[in-house]
């Protein structure tokens, strides 16, 4: 049992790092049978029966048979409560996905360890590449405050978790009868959920017309036409991509071409793939040849390191190495020029076969990274010998279609406070190093003093200002003071400092009159690539609380881009920094509020709608169905977007939005589409809904997978379509901050009773008044102190294995399983499939097949992890995080599981090793033997032949 809950431990930890902005199902607070208890007294996180300090790290050791973990790594991460409080949360993740390449042909696993190696310690480019491995391996230091909120945290970051990066070197085709292109493009691909968004630099080339996606059988499986533009950027999406493409894009059998539409009729075409050096990468270069139709490019990836002037680079090129020379090794020389002038040189050699070199230029003068920082260093590769070869391109700054821009809140000031302003910057980095800003503050309460771009300060009284722009800043016209703006360029950006910005590691403080050191902070943030345009077209629209009506002193800020476009369907994107959340840490990691879109026009609350729910710091989606009503305040700017939480359900952040758009009859859709990250595809022709796999059959009609509609039976339900499946749940009613309400006859839920309303009273005041009250996320209501309630979690509804209580003397909500009655009968059924608990039929009941086993049912079988096995059966156990242990066969002994590892014999040797796949390590002397012996099999083999 003790096995057990260390794995639950380790499962839910798994669970709780990959949590990303997506749209979630809130998990239960059920608490495990033995909860570890915190140490009295201390911050910090409880593991496995062991208690570890703020900011440790560890392998956890699940104990016999499976022993320590080498290939996860756990973090206990400093939290702060609404209260202040300082707590612990243990995140876990996998190192081996991080582990290097080796470079020999028989890598080997030494024991304590993850990754494997060569065992004679080929070490040509594991130094070169070791600041890669780095970036992807360290603590984030922005963690490691005096004050967390200050900066983000695992959560926030967590979108990168479930985020997946690829690159491609795009250069001409060779196999074709046209002559070959002199251009060349690098594209960077990321794969979130089942979107695909991309950002194609190109070089060499008229701007493409159209982008094509191949498979792996050379077949089409998706074209993006490019619009036209005067940039060499193009910025794209693939979205809903079929399973079949995800796996072979995983697997590096995708590839990607991109052709001109004019007379050259030109193509460049390159083979997906995974790198690490994506993660690290600060500075780039596209590397061309001048020899016309040559077929040769090349791209450059490259990151500084830390504290060093270290410049770290893996350079991929493709034909500069002929074909006829793939087997043998090409002397190559890498060079470093200022207006070319050789200022640093590096040999070494390269194969069709490994098309990549990864190397390091130590040491950098102060000369070289301001030429660095200006765009003005260029790298080149030659091939040595009669005939050289040469590509070379410029380094500048990272470039992509992600933007760079920051939220600054009272919540992560460096003195956390609550005033309900809001700041909200955007910025543009340009090859030649030079940085455009513009910054917008609103809703503070005295005047701004300082407007600066910082790093993390090393100390609270010694902030560490990079540049100040300040004297950028004017205040509106006719404000109180706190309101105003500041664009303009910084033009000597240093290049430590563009790495640093690249990497997420600079933020913007706002200062007044009232707090002079700081009242606005926001990190300043790389967004990720959505697909809308608005972003790179507009100034995003700033959410605060002094917004809202009325205005809220809140910690909280945000932005938000909308559009409409030719469909008249609203595009929105949100970003919020310092939201209010659940001091409960098993809610935590899910919902913290709800984004609206409503009219300004508070008495009217007929076109206000959902848009979403929040579960990081951003959110996004598309809302098909407006009325004409809601589309001409738009276009007035008399709508606006607001963020409600349960701390204030009627709104904590809200900013006024104009959208001109000459929709004048609607939007034509009549699905909404709520999901943060997918759109999907609604069949509505009946014909083809009858033909969909997916769609589900209920009252007399065929609805789409995905859809929701209001059955006839009740209407005061809503039921939805997932793959065959109807849910029906009743509707939710809102919260009601009035003492007073009645039940309209034609409505689902209760109203204010404005009749006998005399005081209108806020959520937060009414729980205030009222202690004893709990509020229950999955329902959104108050229960009464000492009642309980099956917990309802949308879009599952109502849980029967589960009870809920209200504490009514702290007004927390305790969940726990349901425990069934042992039963004496040898075939329990379950009377009916809603029933948590099975029971004896009766003699003359022929017993019901039923394979499900529900939460509370008794221990007959044994449960691991999410598997039920009978009893006697043996299977290889799969721990979070690190997948099948085929050394660990565990059993089940009549609702107990027992596992062991398979026993290995002792060793007589000093030097072990263990192969892939191996459970037991052998001598290193032993392996070396076996490999010469395989070898000469393998020769004998040959000769035969």
């Amino acid at each position: 049992m003790e096995l057990l809950r260390v794995l639950w431990i380790l499962g839910c930890a798994c669970m709780s790092s990959v949590q990303g902005s997506r749209l979630k199902t809130p998990a239960l607070p059920i608490q495990p049978e033995r909860e570890p208890v915190l140490s009295k007294g201390l911050s910090g996180c409880s593991f496995g029966g062991r208690f570890y300090s703020l900011e440790d790290t560890w392998h956890p050791d699940l104990g016999e048979p499976f022993g320590v973990m080498h290939c996860v790594m756990c973090h206990c991460e400093p939290q702060r409560s609404r209260r202040g409080k300082v707590f612990g949360k243990v995140s876990c993740r996998n190192m081996k996905q991080d582990c290097p390449e080796p470079t020999c042909d028989d890598p080997v696993l030494t024991p304590g360890h993850c990754c494997k190696t060569c065992p004679k310690g080929d070490t040509s480019r594991k130094e070169a590449e070791s600041l890669f491995e780095f970036f992807q391996d360290k603590d984030d230091d922005l963690h490691k405050s005096y004050n967390d909120r200050s900066y983000v945290s695992s959560e926030e970051n967590s979108h990168r978790d479930s985020a997946t990066d690829f690159v491609s070197l795009l250069t001409g085709v060779s196999d074709s009868w046209l002559p070959s292109s002199s251009g060349v493009a690098r594209a960077r691909f990321t794969l979130s959920r089942t979107s695909l968004t991309f950002s194609i630099t190109f070089q060499r080339i008229n701007r493409p017309s159209g982008i094509t996606f191949l498979d792996s059988d050379g077949n089409t499986a998706f074209e993006f036409r490019v619009p036209r533009a005067d940039t060499d950027m193009i910025c794209g999406v693939w979205k809903n991509l079929p399973k079949s493409q995800i796996r072979q894009l995983e697997a590096e059998q995708l590839r990607v071409s991109m052709t001109t539409a004019d007379n050259k009729r030109e193509e460049l075409r390159g083979k997906i793939i995974k790198h690490r050096a994506l993660f690290a990468e600060t500075f780039s270069a596209i590397l061309t040849s001048e020899e016309v139709h040559s077929g040769m490019g090349g791209i450059a990836m490259l990151t500084l390191s830390d504290t060093e002037n270290n410049l770290h680079f893996i350079l991929i090129q493709q034909g500069l190495v002929s074909h006829a020379s793939s087997s043998a090794q090409t002397p190559v020389r890498v060079k470093l020029l200022y207006r070319q002038h050789v200022l640093r040189e590096v040999r070494a050699n390269i194969s069709t076969d490994d098309s990549d070199l990864a190397e390091v230029l130590v040491d950098l003068n102060s000369r070289e990274l301001f030429w660095l920082s200006r765009g003005q260093l260029q790298i080149a590769m030659e091939t040595e010998g009669q005939n050289p070869r040469q590509i070379s391109g410029f380094i500048s700054g990272k470039r992509s279609c992600d933007t760079l821009q920051s939220v600054m809140s009272g919540g992560s000031a460096l003195t956390p406070g609550k005033t309900g302003g809001v700041g909200s910057a955007v910025f543009t980095l340009h090859p030649n190093g030079s940085l455009d800003y513009q910054v917008l503050v609103a809703g503070l309460t005295s005047a701004v003093v300082g407007v600066t771009v910082e790093m993390k300060p090393r100390r609270r009284s010694k902030r560490s200002v990079l540049y100040d722009i300040t004297a950028e800043f004017s205040a509106g016209v006719g404000e109180r003071g706190g309101d105003g703006r500041a664009a303009g360029s910084l033009g000597r950006v240093e290049a430590r400092h563009i790495h640093m910005l690249l990497q997420n590691e600079l933020f913007v403080n706002i200062a007044t009159a009232l707090q002079q050191e700081s009242e606005l902070r926001g990190q300043i943030r790389m967004l990720p690539y959505s697909g809308l345009d608005a972003r790179r077209n507009e100034l995003p629209v700033p959410l605060a609380g002094q917004f809202v009506s009325p205005p809220v002193r809140t910690g909280a800020a945000g932005h938000a881009w909308v559009s409409v476009d030719q469909q008249c369907h609203l595009h929105y994107e949100i970003v919020v920094n310092g939201l209010s959340r659940s001091e409960d840490a098993s809610i935590n990691a899910h919902l913290h509020g709800l984004a609206e879109i409503g009219e300004m026009d508070d008495s009217s609350t007929n076109h206000k709608r959902l848009l979403t729910g929040f579960y990081g710091q951003q959110a996004q989606g598309v809302l098909k169905d407006i009325s004409v009503e809601l589309l001409r305040h738009l276009d007035e700017g008399m709508a606006y977007i607001q963020v409600s939480t349960k701390m204030n359900p009627r709104g904590e952040i809200r900013g006024r939005i104009q959208v001109p758009n000459s929709c004048e009859s609607g939007s034509r859709g009549e699905v909404v589409e709520e999901d943060e990250f997918h759109e999907l595809v609604f069949v509505r022709d009946p014909a083809e809904l009858k033909k969909d796999p997916h769609t589900c059959f209920f009252e007399g009609e065929h609805h789409a997978h995905g859809s929701q509609w209001t059955p006839q039976y009740n209407t005061c339900f809503t039921c939805s379509c997932q793959k065959k499946t109807v849910i029906c749940d009743p509707v939710i009613c809102p919260a009601l901050s009035c003492p007073h309400t009645l039940q309209p006859e034609d409505q689902c839920c209760p109203v204010c009773d404005e009749k006998k309303e005399t005081k209108e009273t806020t959520a937060v005041e009414k729980i205030e008044e009222d202690p004893e009250g709990c509020y229950f996320e999955g329902d959104q209501k108050m229960h009464a102190p000492g009642t309980t309630w099956h917990p309802f979690v949308p879009p599952f509804g109502y849980i029967k294995c589960a009870v809920c209580t209200c504490k009514g003397s702290t007004g927390e909500v305790h969940c726990e399983k349901v425990t069934c009655p042992p039963l004496t009968c040898s075939r329990p059924i379950r009377a009916n499939p809603s029933d948590c608990c099975k029971a004896c039929p009766a003699e003359d009941t022929p017993p019901l097949e039923d394979d499900e086993m529900m939460q509370a049912d008794g221990t007959r079988h044994c449960k691991f992890g999410k598997n039920y096995y009978q009893n006697s059966e043996h299977w290889h156990p799969s721990v979070p995080l690190v997948g099948e242990m085929k050394c660990i066969t565990c059993w089940c002994d009549h609702g107990v599981t027992k596992c062991q590892r398979k026993q290995c014999p002792l060793l007589s040797c000093r030097n072990h090793i263990r192969r892939e796949g191996a459970c037991c390590p052998e001598c290193i002397e032993d392996f070396m033997d076996k490999e010469e012996m395989a070898k000469m099999v393998e020769k004998k083999k040959s000769w035969r032949h």
